[in-house]
């Protein structure tokens, strides 16, 4: 079984980094709850606002800098890089996992 550090890792590299949108059907509870006002509630409210997103921004990465488990919940410091290097935004996701899945998410972004 993995443990949530890794959950998290691969949820990041297949959903955000490879644009896979259908791994969230892997990784995401279907109830999942989203504190970001910015996408729907649900794995169907993530799944389909990154599904544009990554439309939009064909070129859209993740780097994943820190990760930080206690219990339940995984806290992520990443940056949203541009293809040639430059840090577009700095971000802090949280995260609560249940049965192996993402559960609730929170988030804080610092535009560059």
């Amino acid at each position: 079984m993995l443990d949530n550090k890794e959950i998290i890792r691969r949820f990041y590299q297949e959903f955000f980094n490879d644009h896979d949108v259908d791994a969230a059907l892997r990784y995401v509870r279907e109830d999942y709850i989203q504190h970001n006002p910015g996408v729907a509630q649900g794995r169907a409210g993530i799944m389909e606002g990154f599904r544009e997103k990554f439309k939009a921004e064909p070129t859209f990465h993740l780097e994943i800098k820190l990760m930080i488990a206690e219990g339940d919940m995984v806290a992520v410091y990443l940056k949203n890089v541009a293809p040639e290097g430059n840090t577009k935004c700095r971000v802090v996701d949280i995260y609560r996992l249940q049965d192996g899945m993402l559960a609730e998410h929170w988030d804080v972004l610092q535009p560059v």
